[in-house]
């Protein structure tokens, strides 16, 4: 595995804005999106990747499942409203459509997972599609770590029966991202055959004991990039919890999504190598610390804990600091997607901290 410097397309610009990427830089101007270099695997490389996904998969799969079955809800930050969501969700079986694992990696040893993205992932269009166009571009004889796209075709066209084969699709339309994503998700339910409709989640309304959008249609199904933490404490949150109406991603997905679930997985999955140390009180984690809420993005409520923790507050989890591969002075977080249970593809993302924040680049990659 290695960084290398590559020479950016002379039209590189009018190529992204071309397939409406338009979030290519930064509001300060700084570019998010990189190609003026890229990350190299071999093949053996990326199978270890795949490996420690499909591990991570299982051993969640497991948590969550001990999590509602041993009634372990509360003490992952599931609680009231949105505890009553995520067993009525649970107890449907309702499915999922896609999450993504954070992993740090230096090439050479076992990835080490630092976070699963299980309820409102993003960076997901340029991993699925930008990258993988950028690929064609510079070296159409190579190969990537990428069949996002086709999985998540195949996974909308197996929800067109369980979500009726009509959607809404609800972000805060104002976040460029959040806006990004949802739409690439929703162009991607036309193309399976869904009929769509996109709103602001301030839009959304409850009348009549039914959900409903703007112009007062009742809402059938809904995708909706906001996190059920925040869903819960919504006026209508309530109201949303026994409704029955299919979301993605559902309230059991909370669960998955907790950061307190690294404690868990540490607990029963204890020395798997693709797991750090983590656990409730830092005191039961050797070495360096790093504390985590249980819920946050981009980074939100992550820190470093260098002396010690005299009264752990509560809402955190401790996991053990691991020392995060530098390449050009810069720290990746390789990102793998997971669609419909299974993980298909990565998308790698790079900060100048080694806490990954809103301040990140995204950088491209190819399998030599």
């Amino acid at each position: 595995m290695r960084r290398e410097p590559v020479a950016p397309r002379t039209d590189w610009v009018s190529r992204l804005e071309a397939i409406d990427f338009h979030v290519w830089r930064h509001a300060d101007g700084r570019p998010y999106w990189r190609e003026d270099a890229c990350f190299v695997f071999t093949g053996e490389e990326i199978e270890m990747l795949h490996e420690a996904a499909e591990d991570a998969v299982a051993m969640i799969g497991e948590a969550v499942a001990r999590a509602f079955d041993e009634n372990r809800l509360a003490g992952l930050g599931v609680d009231g409203v949105l505890a009553d969501a995520a067993r009525a969700s649970w107890a449907a079986q309702a499915p999922s459509l896609y999450g993504r694992f954070d992993f740090a990696w230096d090439g050479r040893h076992p990835p080490k997972l630092l976070e699963y993205n299980a309820d409102t992932p993003t960076a997901l269009f340029e991993a699925a599609v930008v990258q993988w166009r950028w690929l064609i571009d510079h070296d159409p004889g190579a190969d990537q770590y990428n069949a996002i796209h086709e999985a998540l075709l195949g996974a909308w066209d197996k929800l067109r029966g369980p979500l009726g084969g009509a959607a809404h699709f609800a972000c805060m339309l104002d976040d460029p991202d959040d806006l990004l994503t949802t739409d690439y998700l929703r162009d991607l339910a036309v193309q399976a055959g869904f009929t769509t409709k996109l709103l602001d989640v301030a839009q959304i309304g409850f009348r009549d004991g039914r959900f409903i959008d703007a112009a007062d249609a009742p809402i059938g199904a809904l995708f909706k990039l906001y996190p059920w933490e925040w869903m819960a404490q919504e006026r209508f949150g309530a109201a949303l919890a026994v409704s029955g109406i299919p979301v993605i991603e559902p309230a059991w997905r909370c669960v998955a999504s907790s950061k307190a679930l690294l404690a868990d997985l540490w607990e029963m999955f204890e020395g798997h190598p693709a797991l750090l140390p983590a656990a409730r009180d830092p005191r039961a984690v050797a070495g360096p610390v790093v504390e985590k809420a249980w819920f946050g993005r981009e980074g939100e409520g992550v820190r470093v804990r260098r002396g010690p923790v005299l009264e752990p507050p509560q809402g955190v989890v401790y996991q053990q600091r691991t020392a995060m591969a530098q390449f050009d002075g810069l720290y990746p977080v390789f990102g793998v997607w997971v669609v419909d249970g299974a993980p298909c593809g990565m998308g790698i993302r790079e900060d100048a901290n080694p806490i990954t924040g809103p301040g990140a680049c995204f950088i491209p990659h190819r399998i030599e």
